[in-house]
């Protein structure tokens, strides 16, 4: 049986793994889901429809799962689907989608700090660390091993690409590529993520291939048409995974690329 302390508040309904743990105080609502070993602290909040893999650690005054912020919102069973080992700080917020069957997507071991906030809609894949202060607009998706730094918002519907690493107070309006490094207000490109790449075992041959890739859009005096169709006349640039990332990035953007 989960272990419950007294004064938490757990609705009929509620479905929690027998390992799991809620503190002092905490509140879970009827459609919750606890996997094994997750851990609600106290004075934490967990409502809606959440579903909630094993291992994730909700720290006090954190709210996940509560209603859309959205003003287009109309009824509706709307969900979160959380996956395993993920650590939602203080105070951070993470909402369900606003359609009726649509889902908040979060997936594996993300650090999401203190005051995050995640909007309806959004979509976050795997290994995302989200400083403190920041906050994603609706329908925004974030792929693996992206970082995004302390104060930074991002623009509803954009993309921050896998392994970017987004400059802290940004404001960032348009996609985020992979492997690149953004800042400014509005942000821009400003290099490499070499040291994320690094850290993700990326070769040197890899990272000197992203550099090059770098340098033809940012660097090259074209734009992105041109330089989308250079890389794609580059047999060692385009037939490389990293090549093809980019690629396909930038090729299948709607707001623009930063």
């Amino acid at each position: 049986m989960a272990n419950i302390h007294p004064t938490a508040i757990i609705e009929d309904g509620a479905q929690l793994a027998d390992s799991a743990t809620v503190g002092a105080y905490a509140y879970i609502g009827a459609e919750v889901s606890l996997g094994e070993n997750c851990v609600v602290r106290h004075h934490a909040t967990v409502e809606g429809y959440v579903v909630m893999g094993r291992g994730n650690n909700i720290y006090p005054y954190a709210l996940i799962g509560g209603k859309t912020h959205d003003l287009k919102y109309s009824g509706g069973h709307t969900g979160l689907l959380i996956g395993d080992d993920n650590e939602f700080r203080e105070y951070v917020t993470v909402h369900p989608a606003t359609n009726d069957g649509d889902f908040t997507r979060i997936g594996n071991r993300n650090h999401l700090l203190a005051y995050s906030h995640i909007a309806h809609d959004c979509v976050l894949g795997d290994d995302i660390v989200m400083s403190g202060q920041n906050a994603l607009a609706g329908h925004v998706s974030v792929a693996n091993h992206a970082v995004i730094s302390w104060g930074c918002g991002i623009h509803q519907f954009c993309r921050v690409g896998q392994y970017a690493m987004v400059g802290g107070m940004s404001r960032n309006t348009k996609d985020i590529p992979p492997y690149m490094v953004t800042e400014g207000v509005p942000a821009v490109v400003r290099a490499v993520n070499k040291v994320g790449l690094e850290r993700g075992k990326f070769t040197h041959e890899q990272i000197m291939r992203i550099g090059r890739i770098h340098r033809l859009f940012y660097r090259d005096g074209l734009n992105r048409t041109q330089a989308l169709e250079k890389l794609c006349a580059t047999p060692d640039l385009i037939d490389s995974e990293e090549g093809r990332v980019l690629a396909d990035f930038f090729a299948s953007t709607k707001r623009g690329v930063a």
